[in-house]
């Protein structure tokens, strides 16, 4: 598509009168409730043809203007975001041809970013995909060189362009972010959350943070939540806008994620963790961290916070020692604010957090250190720091505890973490889908195969309940023998979907452990309770379900739970074929339509 040569004066004008606007949307950082940075986005002038950043851009490309209309919007972007103070990380994009064909934008930038008094570590630089990448090599070169300057590196649009993974590899970023194609509708499509789940894998081995966006509604944004997502971006948490939100209370979307729950008292809590350290505010000089750092018995790490007490970096003592030793470096920094040596990527967890999800953030944050410490916050404002090794012991002591407690087969928490759970569901009022899970002919499948086969079918379970349930949110348990509990999210039809792969899974893991014969004709023969030989299908489950209200005025107590799950679980088991479900939902204490599900061969 060509251009006309009314466009192209318009380019012009935009160009020589820096008529561009820089936009933001909010990135968020699910696990600490909070904003983590910005992209800035370009506009062009009000009502001018050239005001849609598409057009803008494609025009520009065409008339070889694209690095002069690159190198503007860095700077109106950095300008503007100084101007509104907005916290946080600023991401701006900048595609492979300015990088490599404009040396100057680089020297512009830093030397501005030193004007601005925004620390080179705030900006990460945004690769496009959308051209393709001719000298890989001298772009990891000039890469390398952005980041030695303190600059991080994102890939954007993962897998909309030319590269894609290779670029993963060869250009190392320290974010990538995942393509809207992946995560639209990722809720109805078990394929595409594959393919998020293995990137996560992919991140977590090459130390990157993944970016989801493009969300537009709240069953994406949970989906996400799910697999372990911890940034993400889109229309549902915030638009692009010239005065964005600057606080976590201000972006509505967010609603659409569960409550925050207290922690399980089997999990332990965060009182233990705090150290009630104090934080330092950003303007402060960094002579006057150099001094707390010189007191006997100061902390090996310090938050920094705004003047809303919100923490906005952290700074380790041995990272801020190596920054001083550089020459001339106390005299040239000491007056400058500490925003400038401060780490603004950094772990921060909710005193309401569980010891397992922070438990789980530590060892799969990349770039912390296991000797670093972190910032725990109480509603997004600074209350204290914490140690990883006190995390770490007290997760110790407790899977002690729990070990003992635990089904000595299968591993799984038995009748006193059971009932304990279910009693917490009652005080936190919370809504969930218990479900009582029970193998159809387990017993004539334990007699004739034998009890270590019998064993081998329970661990096959066990394992399936594990990997289906998420760990901060949902739980598992055994009751005994071959009696399953498993609590998930109040999503009834998420819940019954995931209930059905669970018995096609279950089903599908269990074929090599029958004979030949038995698998052939699709059933077995074995005694039955009194004596009498009987043929029997293969093992399929029966799962009663207590669908669970948040807010109930009359939440049941955990025997009363226990009791109708139980009583759900018996009506599935009349219901036939196998593979069924049986739904109760309290407290009319009516039996609720019933679904017989399809056996699965």
């Amino acid at each position: 598509m060509g251009i006309s040569e009314e466009q192209q004066t318009e380019l012009q004008k935009i160009l020589d009168g820096r008529q561009v606007t820089a936009v933001f949307q909010p990135i968020v950082h699910l696990p600490g409730q909070r904003i983590y940075g910005y992209e800035a986005l370009s506009r062009g002038p009000a009502h001018s043809p050239l005001q849609a950043p598409a057009e803008l851009f494609r025009v520009a490309r065409q008339t070889g203007d694209l690095g002069r209309l690159e190198q503007l919007c860095l700077e109106t972007a950095c300008q503007t975001f100084a101007g509104l103070q907005l916290p946080g990380q600023l991401f701006l994009n900048i595609s492979p041809p300015t990088l490599l064909d404009n040396p100057d934008w680089l020297p512009h930038l830093l030397a501005l970013l030193e004007r601005l008094d925004l620390p080179p570590q705030r900006i990460t630089l945004e690769i496009t995909e959308q051209f393709p990448v001719l000298q890989p090599e001298q772009l990891r070169s000039r890469l390398e060189h952005c980041k030695a300057q303190g600059l991080h590196i994102a890939l954007d649009d993962l897998g909309s362009g030319y590269a894609t993974l290779r670029l993963w590899s060869e250009l190392r970023p320290d974010h990538v972010k995942i393509d809207r194609y992946f995560i639209a509708g990722i809720q109805q499509d078990p394929f595409r959350r594959g393919l998020v789940e293995a990137f996560i894998s992919i991140a977590r081995t090459s130390g990157t943070l993944l970016i989801a966006e493009g969300i537009e509604n709240p069953g994406e944004l949970q989906v996400l939540q799910a697999c372990g997502i911890s940034l993400v971006q889109g229309y549902l948490l915030g638009r692009p806008d010239r005065q964005p939100a600057r606080n976590i209370c201000e972006l509505s979307g967010l609603s659409a994620l569960p409550a925050r729950q207290p922690p399980d008292a089997g999990h332990g809590n965060l009182d233990r963790l705090v150290c009630r350290e104090p934080a330092i505010p950003e303007s402060s000089p960094i002579a006057r961290v150099m001094e707390c750092f010189r007191q006997p018995d100061s902390p090996d790490s310090l938050a920094v916070i705004n003047s809303r007490q919100q923490p906005v970096g952290i700074v380790h003592r041995h990272l801020f020692t190596q920054e001083l030793l550089r020459p001339f470096a106390t005299d040239l920094l000491a007056r400058k604010p500490i925003s400038r040596l401060m780490k603004p990527q950094f772990l921060m967890v909710e005193h309401s957090d569980s010891l397992q999800q922070i438990s789980r953030l530590l060892t799969s944050q990349p770039g912390h250190r296991m000797d670093e410490d972190f910032i725990i916050a109480d509603g997004g404002r600074y209350l204290g720091m914490g140690r990883s090794i006190d995390v770490l012991r007290q997760i110790t002591e407790i899977t002690i505890l729990q070990a003992r407690q635990a089904n000595p087969l299968t591993l799984l928490p038995g009748n006193l973490a059971i009932q304990r759970y279910l009693g917490q569901l009652q005080l936190q009022r919370q809504g969930a889908l218990i479900c009582y899970i029970d193998i159809d002919n387990f017993k004539p499948f334990n007699d004739l195969y034998g009890y270590a086969q019998g064993d081998r079918v329970l661990v096959t379970l066990a394992n399936g309940l594990t990997e289906m349930a998420c760990p901060d949110r949902e739980f598992v348990g055994h009751i005994g023998g071959d009696d399953f509990i498993l609590v998930l999210a109040p999503d009834l039809p998420g819940g019954l979907a995931r209930i059905q792969q669970l018995s096609a899974s279950f089903q599908q893991r269990c074929r090599p452990l029958y004979n030949p014969e038995h698998l052939q004709s699709g059933s077995f023969t074995a005694p039955d309770r009194q004596g009498q030989l009987q043929r029997f299908p293969l093992l399929s489950l029966s799962v009663g379900i207590v669908a669970l209200a948040k807010d109930s005025p009359d939440q049941p107590d955990a025997d009363t739970l226990a009791s109708l799950a139980s009583q759900a679980k018996k009506q599935a088991k009349q219901l036939k074929p196998g593979n069924s479900i049986y739904l109760i939902q309290p407290p009319e204490r009516r039996p609720a339509e019933c679904q017989s599900l399809v056996p699965v061969a």
